[in-house]
């Protein structure tokens, strides 16, 4: 029963976190409506399993590990904040360029490839050292040091299955065909907005590691 309440109060604080605007959101939307359901929904699964590896670092103590190596979890912050960086200057090259045509990719990321935009979404997500400080604060909060095994499992589904359903409904919502016709006329916008985002985010990494502790 204990671990049931765990788990319901893990749904709860997730859902909320999932849904709020930040760099998973500015790639599924800027993926969907590039190019299209299929790179949607394949980045959806991309960052599922990003989310996936975050939840198993921190249950497994892998992820207390890195955030108590200085040296470490510098490193990570500074290569997650140049990643996020990329990902922001090749959104807001799109927007300068004002929609014109791009072949169906997405500046500033990985190559076009089948596995691209799965392999975005997981970098998206593992890449972010803020992911990794929300589910270090989040699941050493809400989970006991002595939860089961079982239970652990069920966390890590719980994270795996909630952050694919809302990322895929997404991805969906966004390519409704006359939906998706009236975003790509916005495209320009939309890609600074998500440009902004990301490129947001990486400086709010950078100036914490540049401020004194």
């Amino acid at each position: 029963m204990q671990e049931t309440s765990v788990l319901l109060s893990l749904m709860a604080v997730f859902a909320v976190a999932l849904i709020s605007p930040g760099p998973d959101v500015a790639l599924v939307v800027r993926t969907a409506i590039h190019q299209g359901r299929r790179a949607g929904l394949l980045s959806a699964l991309g960052l599922a399993c990003g989310i996936l590896l975050h939840g198993t670092l921190v249950l497994t103590g892998v992820s207390l590990l890195l955030s108590r190596s200085p040296l470490l979890f510098t490193a990570i912050q500074l290569f997650g904040a140049g990643y996020l960086g990329w990902l922001g200057v090749g959104a807001l090259r799109a927007w300068f360029r004002r929609g014109e045509a791009s072949g169906g990719g997405l500046d500033g990321e990985l190559a076009p490839s089948p596995l691209g935009p799965w392999l975005r979404g997981v970098a998206t997500n593992l890449f972010n050292p803020k992911a990794l400080v929300f589910f270090l604060a989040l699941l050493t909060s809400l989970i006991p040091p002595h939860m089961s095994l079982p239970g652990k499992f069920a966390a890590a589904g719980i994270l795996f299955f909630f952050g694919l359903a809302w990322f895929s409904l997404l991805s969906v919502a966004l390519t409704q065909p006359r939906l998706q016709r009236r975003l790509l006329r916005a495209a320009p916008v939309i890609d600074g907005l998500c440009g902004l985002v990301f490129l947001l985010v990486a400086g709010a990494i950078l100036l914490r590691l540049a401020l004194p502790h």
